[in-house]
Parts: structure tokens; C-alpha cells; sequence
């Protein structure tokens, strides 16, 4: 324990403090690293709230990394820079990505939010254009 004095009208008085505990230090990851076909995959559950189709589909993810502690660094971009949305799209991705049985895919992510190249219909994916007709766009 350390002491301190009071701030009690007697300045030369002391209260016991208990120490602070130390800080563990961070333990090396030395689990199974994520794929990016692992990761792709998951980010297929993240949803754009506005279209409901998968961020994967829609070719808002622009491209991913897998450092060695197994951090997923993912570009991803929006379809517009003013959407309202990239935390509903970062929780979901928490949930597609660090948790599940185990503990999740990935130990922690990063979105690198990207505009350039700027988004396009042209970035849609077969399948996404395929659950577009579905609901009744025409792409």
C-alpha cells in the first residue's frame, strides 16, 4: 500500500491507498489465424440497412489483411460518403467477426473507411445484383 495524505483539515494526516494492481501484459496470440476467405465470408452477415444486402455483395469491401496477432484490417467503403449508418455496419461487423463459439474469427478488427475509387454499381457482385432483382431493383 502506498499512503496519501488526506485533504482533511490536517494536512499531515495519512489514509492508506491500496496500490494499484499491475497492468498484465498483452499475451501473444498463438491461435489458428484467420483466412481472408474466413473473413470475407463472415462479413457476408453484415447487412447495408438501408439496401439489406450483404457489405461483401454490395462491393463495399474493398480488400482485407490478417496481421500475425490476428487483427482483420478491412477497406471498406460506403455508397455514399454522408451515410449515417457506419456504426450500425461496425457492430455488425464486431458480431460477424469476434464473437461466436470459440470466441470469434478474428481477436479484434479495424475498418479503414475508404473513398476512393469512389463506390459504384459497377462494385456489385453477381449475387448482390441477384438479391437486387429480387427486390425489385433494376441492375
Amino acid at each position: 500500500m502506498s499512503v496519501s495524505p488526506t485533504a482533511e483539515a490536517d494536512p499531515s494526516a495519512v489514509v492508506a491507498v491500496p496500490d494499484a494492481e499491475p497492468v498484465a501484459a498483452a499475451v501473444p496470440f498463438t491461435g489458428k489465424k484467420a483466412t481472408l476467405a474466413e473473413v470475407e465470408e463472415a462479413m457476408k452477415d453484415v447487412v447495408d440497412p438501408e439496401l439489406g444486402i450483404n457489405v461483401v455483395d454490395l462491393g463495399l469491401v474493398y480488400g482485407s489483411h490478417v496481421d500475425d496477432e490476428n487483427v482483420v484490417t478491412i477497406d471498406m467503403t460506403l455508397t455514399s460518403a454522408a451515410c449515417p449508418l457506419t456504426d450500425v455496419i461496425e457492430d455488425q461487423t464486431r458480431q460477424a467477426l469476434t464473437t461466436g463459439p470459440g470466441g470469434g474469427l478474428v481477436q479484434d478488427f479495424r475498418i479503414n473507411w475508404v473513398w476512393l475509387p469512389p463506390w459504384g454499381p459497377d462494385k456489385i457482385t453477381d449475387d448482390g445484383r441477384d438479391q437486387l432483382r429480387a427486390l425489385g431493383f433494376n441492375v
